[in-house]
């Protein structure tokens, strides 16, 4: 089977189903101590004739601060394709462990406005396992193409890392270079987010990833605290950018620290116009106000 052969799946999957299974799996695998080989798997899951619902999508626009519109943001293109990169990492044939991932970065291009009314073919697969110095990273290439046509309208890469997971015969990279030195500058906005954001996120995303829903979840999992989605502070950046960037464009955000609930999140937007003052790209970057860590970054622009 190839990535041109896709697994056509009746409709799109049940995101708490996955994470049961998820769990499930894992707990298998800690008792038997037999996980699949260093590969991924090669097909890629597909979902033909989704629409949105105008319900959820209504609610998505308001908690990342959008206008609410018939227009789909791009972030919200991400959460309806989130179910199908899911089913992918719940293959028996995936090799790591689903639960836990850390989202490193995301790269979109969205060539085009969606609307909401439309009927959309998504499609999601995995490609380049490689070594992490903390682990094994993959990429999930997710996209979007009007039903029954073959151009597609949106793609996404999202990078995670397993992190701590080391597979056989995949060598780690070298121990990176010194990191560049952050001076937070004048933000230009401030966020408060409260202790119940990562589950007012996974209310309109479906997103139940227990790192984000509550202290006992996350701790569970590791983590001291629960922490934000990655797509939601990235999507609320890209929501702060506003209109100016049209309807194509390309959106990308790199992920550094966690933010852990409740936090103030310090945000910085620069802005680069032509010689008449059209809008050509921005960057973003944010941070924690008190001790200057900063929490991601990224950039939008005009394709």
């Amino acid at each position: 089977m190839t990535a041109s052969q896709p697994v056509i799946l009746g409709e799109m999957p049940s995101l708490s189903k996955l994470y049961v299974n998820a769990a499930a799996t894992a707990a298998r695998r800690r008792i038997l101590g037999t996980h699949a080989g260093p590969l991924l798997p090669a097909c890629s899951h597909e979902v033909r004739g989704v629409k949105a619902e105008v319900a959820n999508l209504t609610a998505y626009q308001h908690l990342i601060g959008e206008t609410a519109s018939d227009v789909l943001p791009a972030g919200f293109v991400h959460a309806l394709t989130f179910p199908l990169a899911m089913s992918v990492m719940n293959r028996d044939d995936f090799p790591l462990p689903l639960l836990g991932m850390i989202h490193l970065n995301n790269s979109v291009a969205q060539y085009r406005r969606i609307g909401f009314t439309e009927e959309l073919d998504v499609r999601a697969r995995v490609e380049k396992l490689r070594g992490h110095r903390a682990g094994t990273a993959f990429d999930v290439v997710a996209e979007v193409r009007a039903a029954g046509e073959d151009t597609v309208h949106w793609r996404g890469v999202s990078t995670y890392l397993s992190k701590g997971m080391f597979l056989p015969g995949i060598d780690k990279p070298s121990a990176p270079s010194a990191p560049v030195s952050f001076t937070a500058p004048d933000p230009t906005a401030l966020w408060q987010l409260g202790v119940d954001t990562g589950r007012a996120y996974a209310a309109v995303s479906g997103d139940f990833n227990p790192i984000h829903l509550s202290v006992l979840t996350a701790k569970a999992l590791g983590m001291r605290r629960s922490i934000a989605h990655g797509m939601y502070l990235a999507s609320r950046a890209l929501a702060d950018v506003g209109a100016a960037k049209g309807d194509a464009f390309s959106w990308d955000v790199a992920f550094e620290a966690p933010v852990f609930l409740p936090a103030r999140v310090a945000l910085d937007i620069s802005t680069v116009e032509d010689s008449d003052g059209a809008w050509q790209c921005s960057g973003y970057v944010a941070w924690n106000p008190r001790s200057g860590r900063k929490h991601f970054s990224g950039s939008v622009a005009a394709l």
